[in-house]
């Protein structure tokens, strides 16, 4: 099994108020991106870490100096463009065949079991998947001013997490043929959802978030403190 790995860290995190973009604040010791890079550093079928930065990022050199593991391209003003440019270096080495496995800068939580439990699961899969989780909450669905047009039943609904898995050659036309259209996909799967590939949920964990808003960066710090703790 040989897999790569990207990272799409071109966003500015304007909601996170903050001067740093949010991937770069500090969290536990390391930037908020360390974390979310770390677990795929030392997995052997690892081949490399490809992240996508803005042309105009100033934090990004001095950490990736660090790791050389580690390579960088420039980014676009959208995710799917990013992740398309991290592709387009990643298939001069790779085969069609092999995974890529996209995961958020701001998601610093994952742990490793939970990535192997992925890679696990979907090894043999003709299209891969992501981690995702069930939706609990009862679902409303408001208009622009946020007034309440109906519930929307939950059932089968689930929060899309990453890593998201699938083959470099079918994610890599699934992106080329979304961008030629001027669709801006908000994650892989759906792009490749947009070619008619599917894939598969896989149970991820509530701690797996995403740093937003910074309720969120403060809720993070308490999972990396615990993980110790209550591993996966």
């Amino acid at each position: 099994m040989s897999c790569w790995v990207i990272i799409p860290a071109a966003g500015m995190g304007k909601r996170m108020a903050s001067k740093h973009p949010k991937q770069y604040l500090p969290l536990c010791g390391q930037t908020v991106i360390e974390h979310s890079i770390h677990c795929f550093l030392d997995m052997d079928v690892i081949q490399q870490v490809v992240v996508a930065v803005h042309p105009d990022d100033e934090f990004w050199p001095k950490i990736a100096q660090k790791y050389p593991k580690i390579s960088t391209v420039i980014g676009g003003a959208e995710r799917c463009q990013s992740v398309f440019n991290a592709l387009d270096f990643i298939r001069v080495c790779a085969d069609e065949h092999d995974w890529v496995l996209t995961h958020d800068a701001a998601r610093p939580c994952v742990q490793r079991q939970t990535i192997e439990r992925l890679m696990n699961d979907l090894k043999n899969h003709p299209v891969g998947g992501l981690l995702a989780q069930p939706v609990r909450d009862t679902m409303k669905l408001g208009d622009a001013q946020g007034v309440i047009q109906r519930t929307v039943a939950r059932d089968n609904l689930w929060h899309a997490q990453t890593p998201q898995m699938f083959r470099v050659g079918l994610l890599h036309h699934a992106l080329e043929q979304a961008l030629a259209n001027n669709l801006t996909v908000t994650d892989e799967a759906q792009a490749m959802e947009l070619q008619g590939h599917y894939g598969q949920l896989v149970v991820g964990e509530v701690s797996n978030l995403k740093i937003t808003h910074p309720a969120d960066w403060v809720l993070a710090e308490f999972y990396l403190k615990n993980q110790a703790c209550y591993p996966v």
